[in-house]
């Protein structure tokens, strides 16, 4: 695979090249095709993330080389793919939706046990190993929501 073409999947087609919280603006790409495209489709769900995922430890490494910095910035696809991981096999709800949105940034952000840890290992490992346990932290959050206030997300 190309340099051209692993730099234009691991920023999400560029989202990662935005001067203003990239990570943010891929988990931000992640909830608009969750709500748009997704459209509460357990199946297709389940396989954009099984795809984001597969490719995403496939070229994350290798951007991080192409990039000369690890994790660096401009490499999202790991913060698309852990947002919609956080949102998986969840009711579809607009204001879930937008609550998942705010639960992973903080989870990406605060990096609970061992989600720091896992940041530090190397290569892909590290880029999607995070996002993805700060998704299913995120998950796990919602989905215990859902069932305490199941009334309001029915």
């Amino acid at each position: 695979m190309s340099a051209k073409v692993i730099k234009m999947l691991s920023s999400f087609f560029y989202v990662g090249y935005s001067p203003f919280l990239p990570g943010t603006a891929a988990s931000l790409s992640g909830l608009l095709i969750y709500v748009f495209f997704i459209k509460g489709n357990p199946m297709l769900h389940l396989a954009l993330v099984v795809i984001l995922t597969l490719l995403g430890f496939c070229i994350s490494g290798k951007a991080e080389e192409i990039f000369k910095q690890k994790d660096a910035r401009k490499i999202v696809i790991d913060d698309l793919n852990g947002m919609l991981v956080g949102l998986l096999f969840l009711p579809y709800n607009l204001k879930l939706a937008l609550a998942g949105f705010i639960v992973f940034r903080i989870m990406d952000g605060l990096k609970p046990y061992p989600i720091y840890k896992i940041e530090k290992l190397q290569g892909s490992s590290g880029i999607m190993g995070d996002d993805l346990l700060a998704g299913f932290y995120t998950n796990i959050t919602l989905q215990i929501l859902v069932k305490l206030l199941s009334a309001n997300f029915s």
